[in-house]
């Protein structure tokens, strides 16, 4: 699978300054960390389950969580589960690619106990999403991970959901982060990434945001995953790839790009249709979130509908001169540290301060590619849109 893999080779050429590279699920964690992207959630319960995911896998998702927690009702997670078991059986049937899937479970005995059930279709998932993870019940999601890899001979990621309310609460936040970081740190093999929770943060305040607002501009929640990222996200090799939280809205009025798609070069000549279908999908209170998110060092993001996928992987592309900056930093006669004026002549790069985003940058460039000195969100998006 590769990021912007369902388009057309010869458009990714003109979009392209460098390619978004090509992974598996076999693929080294350091590498599938970053390249999570959009992470669509789905009901565990949808019928046509396996249709849903190959169709989206289609359309540019390349990670999707099969929900057994809060998308669906109590009484439905033996209905779920069964599902579940049944999907993955017809996929293992098909010769399709497939995103990477994760089951979001509510208990620890449901993993090993699901990857039994699944039998040879396990080796489909890439592992489970842990809820409301803090140490005292993380460990036992996380032993009941490692069983059920020693027991299937598979390759399980976990991805615990920070959402509890102790994080939330001033007066536990720290000791808190404090034992949710000794126990991802003593299974760091296992732990693909840490998602968060907003929706729950939100819900302990009576709290939701309004589709102009993002995630950011709840002071409450903002404080809580900027001491995540203080924590968690640290980039000198502690830290772990910390992931944007869920935008709940879909429909938004046409007003997002009207002014860009005018005077966007790339779609002079396209059909009014692609016009119109870039103005559906784009949404002013998302993208600002987005760009906020990685702004404050989260990579990824949660999302419960596919028209948010394109936006999240649009902005995920290393601009020319992003990628431009961080070659120019990491070059090997830079490694004794300095300043040097970039290339693009409008800053100046500090090569010692500036190494880790630089890092960070060229992993991002390797899988979200880098866009040519021309191309922009606009034309990423109306490409990945048309197909």
């Amino acid at each position: 699978m590769r990021h912007f893999g369902h388009i057309a080779p010869e458009v990714r050429q003109r979009l392209f300054h460098q390619e978004p590279c090509e992974f598996t699920a076999d693929s080294p964690a350091r590498l599938l960390s970053a390249a999570l992207g959009a992470t669509l959630y789905s009901p565990a319960t949808r019928p046509r389950l396996a249709d849903d995911i190959v169709k989206q896998a289609g359309r540019g998702v390349v990670s999707m969580v099969l929900c057994l927690e809060d998308s669906i009702r109590d009484e439905d997670v033996a209905e779920g589960e069964e599902n579940l078991v049944r999907q993955f059986t017809d996929l293992a049937e098909r010769s399709v690619d497939l995103p990477l899937l994760f089951i979001r479970v509510r208990h620890p005995e449901q993993i090993p106990d699901l990857v039994r059930r699944l039998g040879p279709a396990a080796r489909l998932l890439s592992g489970f999403v842990l809820p409301k993870f803090t140490e005292e019940r993380g460990i036992p999601f996380l032993e009941a991970l490692s069983t059920a890899e020693s027991a299937s001979g598979h390759r399980l990621f976990a991805m615990p959901v920070l959402e509890s309310p102790e994080l939330l609460y001033r007066e536990t936040r720290v000791e808190t982060l404090e034992g949710i970081a000794r126990a991802v740190d003593k299974y760091r093999d296992r732990v693909l990434a840490l998602r968060l929770g907003v929706t729950d943060f939100c819900s302990s305040y009576g709290l939701r945001r309004a589709p102009d607002m993002t995630a950011w501009d709840v002071q409450i929640v903002a404080s809580v995953i900027a001491d995540v990222v203080n924590m968690l996200g640290r980039a000198d090799g502690t830290g772990f790839t910390v992931t944007g939280p869920v935008w709940e809205y879909f429909r938004v009025q046409e007003r997002m790009f009207k002014p860009q798609l005018r005077r966007s070069p790339f779609l002079e000549g396209q059909a009014e249709e692609l016009r119109e279908a870039l103005i559906e999908h784009a949404m002013d209170g998302l993208l600002r979130e987005i760009t906020l998110d990685q702004a404050n060092g989260l990579l990824g993001k949660t999302c419960i509908h596919p028209s948010h996928v394109l936006p999240v992987h649009a902005l995920s592309v290393v601009s020319h001169e992003e990628f431009s900056d961080a070659q120019d930093i990491l070059r090997p006669e830079r490694c004794g540290g300095g300043v040097l004026r970039s290339q693009y002549t409008n800053k100046m790069n500090e090569v010692k301060p500036h190494r880790a985003w630089a890092e960070r940058t060229l992993l991002r460039a390797e899988v979200f590619g880098v866009a040519n000195e021309d191309i922009g969100f606009v034309e990423l998006l109306a490409a990945g849109i048309s197909g």
